[in-house]
């Protein structure tokens, strides 16, 4: 069955249009408490980034979770990987995450975590789906849920992301920025790294609710960028909003992407022979990650973008390692899902195993040019399959004579099309995925 809400990443958009409205949060409350109730007795953990549109959400769920039945645990806002992480050790049936990732405050969204910490079946959200279509109904009075608030959350996650480390694991003389993004992560992540001995300079760790991602963060690297180079410091990290993306600066100033990072990380547990299988990509990996793991002997197999289908294939296979250039780094050895501090950590391992810099570490691996542009898409005809597009495509595929590849995609969480283009010749590189967008702009029109 085709989903009416369910995206690859939970339910997002703008705030205030359907579906990211109070009333729909209130019966998407209700539907996901009905969902888990029928299956037994329900507890239910509900988080947040700093977005203020939050509060209002939070609210709503929590009204409707009530009217089904179903007992709910405010956290707060808290990093999405943080909500996965408790929900299992709260046995809790369900975490939900009102966040909208790396969008800006005026988007929001829901995304779900099953009692594993996992994303949550088809078969689930198609239920939550069906009952978003029947009429709501409110349990008698004597079986409403209660509601709570955890308030030793933020102190629990600090913990489990330390103990994805080595308990002798000391990062003094470790001089490094932080990029919060006034975000999720702005209390936990920069404990994190100073309770394990590193000198934190932290930034945009001030959320007033409307500036989460504002010029800040894994989506705008500049500031951080910069604040490294001035602090002289080792490197810098950057999250999103919600905290399970990652990027990196190294002390040169120069940005260190995701497809950097999973390669550092399945270098060092390939060189301990800790690393099980191989690596999961996706397909806009770049062509350096999957030659650069060759090299190594490392197995490397692209999945759909979204980390919901690199999650579904390290199943599918048995691995530990996937993630996205985009930042989604999933250590399965750890927890459940894509986890940014965690990742982090795991890179930073890596390098004092080595006694390498960041810029050092990420040598081995040779990027191919890649070129990627956004073209806003509106609706109507999918332009990917316009045969003006894809008799381009197939036309720049065969001009890069197997020295390059094209994907055009859209976008699981924004109306945008991306226009991704690959090869050995810089220059030729851009001027077909120029070509390219233009096309896919003319055809949107």
């Amino acid at each position: 069955m085709t989903k009416k809400y369910f995206g690859t990443d939970g339910i997002r958009g703008r705030v205030g249009e359907f579906p990211i409205t109070p009333d729909f949060m209130l019966k998407l409350g209700w539907a996901a408490g009905m969902a888990f109730r029928s299956m037994g007795a329900c507890r239910i953990l509900v988080g947040k980034d700093t977005r203020i549109s939050g509060y209002m959400f939070e609210s709503a769920l929590e009204a409707g979770l009530s009217a089904a039945g179903a007992d709910v645990m405010l956290l707060g806002p808290m990093p999405t990987p943080a909500i996965a992480y408790l929900t299992r050790t709260f046995h809790a049936e369900a975490g939900i995450v009102i966040s909208a990732s790396h969008n800006p405050h005026d988007d929001n969204g829901i995304k779900f975590f099953s009692g594993l910490g996992t994303k949550l079946p088809d078969e689930i959200e198609l239920m939550i789906e069906e009952l978003l279509d029947a009429p709501m109904t409110v349990v008698e009075s004597s079986k409403l849920g209660k509601v709570s608030r955890i308030n030793d959350a933020s102190g629990r996650y600090i913990e489990f992301c330390k103990s994805s480390v080595p308990s002798s694991t000391n990062f003094a003389g470790l001089k490094i920025v932080v990029d919060c993004a006034h975000g999720a992560t702005y209390k936990v992540a920069p404990s994190v790294f100073k309770e394990l001995g590193a000198d934190v300079t932290v930034l945009s760790a001030q959320p007033n609710g409307l500036n989460i991602n504002d010029n800040c963060g894994s989506t705008h690297m500049g500031q951080l960028q910069a604040a490294v180079l001035a602090e002289h410091a080792d490197l810098g990290i950057a999250f999103d909003g919600d905290g399970d993306r990652v990027l990196m600066v190294d002390h040169t100033g120069a940005v260190v992407d995701g497809d950097d990072l999973l390669f550092i990380i399945a270098r060092d547990l390939h060189e301990r022979n800790k690393l099980q299988g191989g690596v999961v990509g996706t397909l806009m990996s770049n062509l350096g990650l999957e030659l650069a793991l060759a090299d190594l002997g490392i197995p490397f197999v692209r999945a759909n973008v979204g980390d919901r289908y690199v999650i579904a294939e390290l199943l599918e296979r048995n691995w530990q390692i996937g993630g996205e250039n985009s930042g989604h780094v999933v250590c399965f050895q750890h927890t459940t899902t894509g986890d940014a501090i965690i990742a982090a950590l795991q890179v930073l391992l890596a390098l004092r195993r080595r006694e390498e810099s960041l810029a050092q570490a990420r040598q081995a691996l040779r990027k191919c040019p890649q070129v990627l542009l956004n073209v806003r898409f509106a609706g109507g005809e999918n332009p990917i399959e316009h045969p003006a597009v894809k008799e381009a495509c197939e036309r720049v595929t065969l001009a890069m004579a197997g020295r390059g590849r094209v994907l055009l995609r859209k976008s699981g969480t924004e109306p945008l099309v991306r226009v991704m283009v690959e090869g050995d010749d810089e220059t030729q590189v851009r001027g077909h995925a120029e070509d390219l967008a233009k096309l896919v702009t003319e055809v949107c029109a």
